[in-house]
């Protein structure tokens, strides 16, 4: 049996995760972009199931938060956008992972 702290601890980090990150569209996002430099927007549709509307949508908000940073140009005469982590989005993936890591390890079994 989990201990008093330890159960509130435990709440308290789940209820500190960043539900910017948390949601599952952007998780996969956030996890692209930690593992590899830089992807461009064809590699995540092709990489993460979503549509072009959905995934555009979801990198304005990681935008927005200041995770992610998106340079559009074009390559002869197509656009061409490519997206990569910041270094407040690596910090804030970094310190999610620590929290989920930190909750679930927590956890009876």
């Amino acid at each position: 049996m989990m201990s008093d702290n330890i159960q509130k601890n435990n709440l308290k980090t789940i209820l500190n995760i960043d539900k910017t990150i948390h949601e599952p569209a952007r998780l996969l996002i956030m996890t692209h972009l930690y593992i590899l430099e830089s992807v461009d927007f064809i590699f995540l549709i092709n990489h993460t199931g979503l549509t072009q509307g959905n995934l555009s949508s979801h990198l304005t908000k990681l935008e927005n938060a200041g995770y992610i940073k998106i340079k559009k140009e074009f390559v002869g005469r197509r656009p061409h956008t490519i997206l990569k982590m910041t270094p407040l989005g690596r910090k804030s993936f970094q310190e999610y992972r620590q929290n989920m890591r930190s909750a679930l390890d927590n956890q009876p079994d």
